[in-house]
């Protein structure tokens, strides 16, 4: 695909996950993380008027004066902006609006890649099209979060089917330890073999033999661990994770309800369905993770040992990411290690931090990852909202531990 087409294609792609909703639903902001829906279509349209338009087209037109104050996210070299917890008080810009900025700042690019491209601007468009790719999965777990408070019960597509079999038994692959590397061999935020800055350099880790379970830890495996009373033992939790239970009364995954009679229904981007025993657990924090494993007698992967036992493995069209429209995590099937691309993103226990050897991009690309690399943790995989062009293994998502309103699961880990 030439470079207008392929960034084009990712343009129409955010819109389209937008067009299912309706008008008042774009403004809905429930929580500080979870943005409105029109303000992802504005952001990811600044992102390129701020970093490549203006600096790089003599006598460009920028669409709004104020747009910069509206969707600039948290860059402090571009300028003040609206806090981030109130992005939804905002009812103007309106939809319409919006969508015209789009489409100014689409055909300003497209112009600017078919009459006066160079390597440095083809750079910056990889960078602004894998931006807005994280955009769009942000676009639908945000929309969960927002539909999710609605007595009405909406639902943002089809209702995503139960599983047809049983998820397979859980073994046990075992890796051998030693030297090895992980991270992306490339220069990174670069147009040939993009990848972020922070999946960079590639580089020398020593770890112990370990083995790493054959799929993702399911619902029903997690209603285990809720029936033997995890949820009000402190002897499974981190000291934060017993405080943030008690604080917030937590007692079940994000999303799970109670049905009256002892079991859960679960909301989904779909609506609302019956708990899947089958189906990856999702929509957990880091400290839910760690109190599972800890009460199975196991440990959550680190990131080295994660990337080292898929580091290898081909992202296709098979797996389940955001292409298939299903929106939900689906049923382990086959033998081996399965499961580590798409359905949900994995937990590691390894916290977020630079590569030895990082350094951050100068200018404003350096606060893009670098000044988020403290109290995280890394997160491998992908889930059902990503798109696959966006994804690799050596890709490294990264969210505070209590953070549960992505598509996260979890699989287990043993020393060797």
């Amino acid at each position: 695909m030439d470079p207008v087409s392929a960034f084009r294609a990712v343009r129409e792609q955010t819109e389209a996950l937008v067009a299912p909703l309706e008008p008042e639903d774009t403004g809905l902001q429930v929580a500080m993380h979870a943005s409105p829906p029109k303000w992802h279509l504005g952001h990811t349209s600044w992102f390129f008027e701020a970093f490549l338009l203006g600096p790089k087209v003599p006598n460009y037109t920028v669409f709004h004066p104020k747009f910069s104050f509206v969707f600039n996210s948290y860059y402090e070299m571009v300028g003040k902006r609206q806090d981030r917890a109130k992005r939804g008080d905002l009812s103007r810009p309106l939809l319409r609006d919006v969508l015209a900025y789009r489409k100014h700042v689409t055909d300003a690019v497209s112009e600017l890649l078919t009459t006066a491209s160079t390597p440095e601007i083809a750079n910056i468009v990889a960078l602004g099209c894998n931006h807005e790719q994280q955009h769009q999965e942000l676009i639908l777990t945000d929309t969960l979060a927002n539909f999710a408070v609605n007595v009405m019960d909406p639902a943002y597509g089809p209702l995503a089917p139960p599983s047809e079999h049983a998820a397979p038994d859980m073994t046990w692959h075992d890796f051998d330890g030693g030297i090895q590397q992980i991270g992306h061999d490339g220069p990174g935020l670069s147009a040939d073999r993009f990848a972020f800055d922070n999946e960079t350099p590639r580089h020398d880790v020593l770890v112990r033999p370990f083995s790493l379970s054959s799929r993702l830890i399911t619902n029903g495996e997690f209603l285990e661990f809720i029936n033997a009373g995890g949820y009000t033992d402190f002897r499974w939790w981190m000291y934060d994770g017993w405080h943030w239970v008690k604080k917030e009364g937590i007692a079940h995954p994000l999303y799970w309800r109670p049905d009256g009679a002892g079991g859960y229904a679960q909301f989904t981007l779909g609506g609302l369905r019956n708990l899947d025993p089958n189906e990856p657990v999702c929509h957990v924090s880091w400290y839910e993770a760690m109190a599972f494993a800890l009460w199975s007698g196991a440990r959550l992967p680190t990131e080295p040992e994660w990337e080292i036992a898929f580091g290898d493995r081909p992202i296709t069209a098979k797996h389940n990411l955001v292409e298939n429209k299903r929106y939900a995590p689906r049923v382990a099937s086959g033998t081996g290690l399965t499961q580590a691309i798409g359905d949900v993103w994995e937990w590691t226990q390894s916290s977020y931090a630079p590569y030895p050897g990082y350094r951050a991009p100068e200018g404003a690309f350096g606060e893009y990852n670098s000044k988020f690399m403290a109290s995280q943790l890394v997160l491998k995989g992908g889930s059902c909202a990503t798109p696959l062009s966006h994804l690799r293994t050596t890709y490294r998502n990264f969210f505070y531990p209590a953070d549960r309103w992505q598509f996260k699961g979890f699989r287990l880990a043993k020393d060797g």
